[in-house]
Protein backbone atom coordinates (compact mmCIF):
# COMPACT_ATOMS: atom_id res chain seq x y z
CA UNK A 1 0.00 0.00 0.00
CA UNK A 2 1.39 3.25 -1.20
CA UNK A 3 0.85 6.15 1.67
CA UNK A 4 1.09 9.85 0.52
CA UNK A 5 1.53 12.11 3.94
CA UNK A 6 0.05 15.87 3.87
CA UNK A 7 0.97 18.08 6.54
CA UNK A 8 1.31 21.37 7.91
CA UNK A 9 3.03 21.66 10.77
CA UNK A 10 6.05 20.22 12.54
CA UNK A 11 5.28 16.76 11.67
CA UNK A 12 4.66 14.88 14.85
CA UNK A 13 2.07 12.38 13.34
CA UNK A 14 4.24 11.92 10.26
CA UNK A 15 7.23 11.29 12.65
CA UNK A 16 5.10 8.36 14.47
CA UNK A 17 3.98 6.73 11.01
CA UNK A 18 7.49 6.81 10.07
CA UNK A 19 8.62 5.58 12.67
CA UNK A 20 5.77 2.87 12.89
CA UNK A 21 7.47 1.79 9.42
CA UNK A 22 11.05 1.63 10.64
CA UNK A 23 9.90 -0.51 13.22
CA UNK A 24 7.85 -3.19 11.13
CA UNK A 25 4.08 -1.85 12.63
CA UNK A 26 2.79 -0.46 9.66
CA UNK A 27 1.48 -3.23 7.72
CA UNK A 28 2.14 -3.57 4.06
CA UNK A 29 1.95 0.34 3.92
CA UNK A 30 5.26 1.83 2.72
CA UNK A 31 5.21 5.67 3.03
CA UNK A 32 6.30 7.62 -0.51
CA UNK A 33 5.98 11.03 -0.34
CA UNK A 34 5.16 14.17 2.20
CA UNK A 35 3.75 16.61 1.19
CA UNK A 36 3.12 20.31 2.76
CA UNK A 37 1.36 23.85 2.57
CA UNK A 38 3.73 25.45 4.30
CA UNK A 39 7.38 26.23 2.81
CA UNK A 40 9.17 25.90 6.36
CA UNK A 41 6.82 23.33 7.96
CA UNK A 42 8.99 20.44 10.44
CA UNK A 43 7.15 18.05 8.38
CA UNK A 44 9.54 18.46 5.30
CA UNK A 45 12.38 17.21 7.86
CA UNK A 46 11.25 14.07 8.38
CA UNK A 47 11.63 12.35 4.81
CA UNK A 48 15.95 12.07 4.74
CA UNK A 49 17.46 10.47 2.03
CA UNK A 50 14.75 7.09 1.54
CA UNK A 51 11.36 9.59 1.07
CA UNK A 52 10.75 12.15 -1.17
CA UNK A 53 9.27 15.72 0.65
CA UNK A 54 8.03 18.75 -1.04
CA UNK A 55 6.72 21.79 0.00
CA UNK A 56 3.42 22.71 -2.80
CA UNK A 57 1.60 26.46 -2.67
CA UNK A 58 -0.98 27.06 -1.28
CA UNK A 59 -1.30 30.77 -0.75
CA UNK A 60 -4.64 31.96 -1.70
CA UNK A 61 -6.33 30.85 0.86
CA UNK A 62 -5.85 29.99 3.90
CA UNK A 63 -8.09 27.26 4.68
CA UNK A 64 -8.21 25.71 1.89
CA UNK A 65 -6.78 25.01 -1.92
CA UNK A 66 -7.42 27.36 -5.08
CA UNK A 67 -8.61 25.27 -7.64
CA UNK A 68 -5.77 26.18 -9.65
CA UNK A 69 -3.57 24.75 -6.59
CA UNK A 70 -5.99 21.55 -6.14
CA UNK A 71 -4.97 20.49 -9.74
CA UNK A 72 -1.35 20.83 -8.90
CA UNK A 73 -1.70 18.87 -5.76
CA UNK A 74 -3.62 16.39 -7.47
CA UNK A 75 -0.78 15.90 -10.33
CA UNK A 76 2.05 15.44 -7.76
CA UNK A 77 0.18 13.60 -4.95
CA UNK A 78 -1.22 11.23 -8.49
CA UNK A 79 2.89 10.91 -9.17
CA UNK A 80 3.14 8.17 -6.20
CA UNK A 81 0.38 6.42 -7.44
CA UNK A 82 -1.24 6.29 -3.38
CA UNK A 83 -3.46 3.97 -2.16
CA UNK A 84 -3.72 5.65 0.62
CA UNK A 85 -3.38 9.60 1.51
CA UNK A 86 -3.61 10.64 5.25
CA UNK A 87 -4.03 13.98 6.33
CA UNK A 88 -1.26 14.29 9.66
CA UNK A 89 -2.06 17.63 10.48
CA UNK A 90 -2.81 19.38 7.12
CA UNK A 91 -4.94 22.46 7.89
CA UNK A 92 -6.74 23.20 5.05
CA UNK A 93 -10.31 21.62 3.71
CA UNK A 94 -10.09 19.35 1.04
CA UNK A 95 -12.91 19.91 -1.76
CA UNK A 96 -14.92 17.50 -4.00
CA UNK A 97 -12.16 17.94 -6.81
CA UNK A 98 -9.23 16.51 -4.48
CA UNK A 99 -11.77 14.01 -2.98
CA UNK A 100 -13.08 12.55 -6.32
CA UNK A 101 -9.25 12.18 -7.29
CA UNK A 102 -9.10 9.81 -4.57
CA UNK A 103 -11.77 8.64 -3.68
CA UNK A 104 -12.52 6.45 -0.80
CA UNK A 105 -8.14 7.00 -0.32
CA UNK A 106 -8.09 9.96 1.99
CA UNK A 107 -7.73 9.52 6.03
CA UNK A 108 -7.99 11.86 8.53
CA UNK A 109 -6.46 12.47 12.16
CA UNK A 110 -9.03 14.65 14.43
CA UNK A 111 -7.62 15.61 18.44
CA UNK A 112 -11.55 14.48 19.76
CA UNK A 113 -13.89 11.54 19.57
CA UNK A 114 -15.83 12.54 16.75
CA UNK A 115 -18.66 13.79 16.18
CA UNK A 116 -17.48 15.53 18.76
CA UNK A 117 -15.14 18.80 18.90
CA UNK A 118 -15.69 19.00 15.03
CA UNK A 119 -13.04 21.79 13.50
CA UNK A 120 -10.22 24.00 15.35
CA UNK A 121 -9.26 23.72 18.81
CA UNK A 122 -10.18 20.82 19.36
CA UNK A 123 -8.79 19.90 22.71
CA UNK A 124 -9.51 23.33 23.56
CA UNK A 125 -12.97 22.80 23.05
CA UNK A 126 -13.26 19.98 25.26
CA UNK A 127 -11.24 20.65 28.06
CA UNK A 128 -13.09 24.12 28.48
CA UNK A 129 -16.29 22.12 28.12
CA UNK A 130 -15.39 20.01 31.17
CA UNK A 131 -15.44 16.42 29.46
CA UNK A 132 -14.28 13.57 31.26
CA UNK A 133 -12.94 11.59 28.07
CA UNK A 134 -11.75 13.10 24.63
CA UNK A 135 -9.20 11.19 22.70
CA UNK A 136 -8.19 11.22 19.04
CA UNK A 137 -10.27 9.96 15.84
CA UNK A 138 -9.06 8.65 12.79
CA UNK A 139 -11.79 8.95 9.31
CA UNK A 140 -12.29 8.87 6.17
CA UNK A 141 -12.53 12.63 4.60
CA UNK A 142 -15.96 13.72 3.19
CA UNK A 143 -17.05 16.78 1.75
CA UNK A 144 -18.61 17.88 5.57
CA UNK A 145 -15.13 18.66 7.76
CA UNK A 146 -14.98 15.99 10.19
CA UNK A 147 -18.00 14.04 8.95
CA UNK A 148 -16.61 11.13 7.26
CA UNK A 149 -17.00 7.67 8.91
CA UNK A 150 -15.05 7.07 11.40
CA UNK A 151 -12.35 4.33 11.42
CA UNK A 152 -10.84 4.12 15.21
CA UNK A 153 -11.19 5.77 17.83
CA UNK A 154 -8.61 6.04 21.15
CA UNK A 155 -9.88 7.95 24.54
CA UNK A 156 -8.01 10.10 26.36
CA UNK A 157 -9.28 10.55 30.27
CA UNK A 158 -9.15 14.26 31.18
CA UNK A 159 -8.12 14.38 35.12
CA UNK A 160 -8.72 17.02 37.40
CA UNK A 161 -4.78 17.77 37.46
CA UNK A 162 -5.14 18.24 33.66
CA UNK A 163 -4.36 21.89 32.42
CA UNK A 164 -4.59 22.42 28.34
CA UNK A 165 -0.91 21.92 27.96
CA UNK A 166 -0.91 18.32 29.86
CA UNK A 167 -4.11 17.57 27.86
CA UNK A 168 -2.38 18.14 24.50
CA UNK A 169 0.36 16.05 25.11
CA UNK A 170 -2.13 13.11 26.61
CA UNK A 171 -4.01 13.80 23.17
CA UNK A 172 -0.99 13.47 20.77
CA UNK A 173 0.59 10.57 22.55
CA UNK A 174 -2.88 8.75 21.96
CA UNK A 175 -2.75 10.35 18.01
CA UNK A 176 0.78 8.79 17.65
CA UNK A 177 -0.49 5.37 18.71
CA UNK A 178 -3.61 5.45 16.56
CA UNK A 179 -3.19 6.46 13.54
CA UNK A 180 0.01 4.17 12.57
CA UNK A 181 -2.06 1.21 13.87
CA UNK A 182 -4.94 2.41 11.79
CA UNK A 183 -2.92 2.83 8.63
CA UNK A 184 -1.50 -0.66 9.57
CA UNK A 185 -4.76 -2.38 9.69
CA UNK A 186 -6.37 -0.61 6.19
CA UNK A 187 -3.09 -2.06 4.39
CA UNK A 188 -3.79 -5.88 5.85
CA UNK A 189 -7.54 -4.92 4.55
CA UNK A 190 -9.41 -4.08 7.71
Amino acid sequence: MNVVILGSGRGSNAAAILQAQREGRLGRAQVRAIFSDQPHAGILELGGDEIPTCYLKADTFKTKLSPEEEQLWIKEIEAHAPDLVVLAGFMRVLKEPFLRAFENKVINLHPSLLPSFPGLDAIGQAYRRGVKITGCTVHWVSPEVDGGKIIDQEAVRIEKTDTPESLAQKVHAAEHALLPRVIAALSEGM
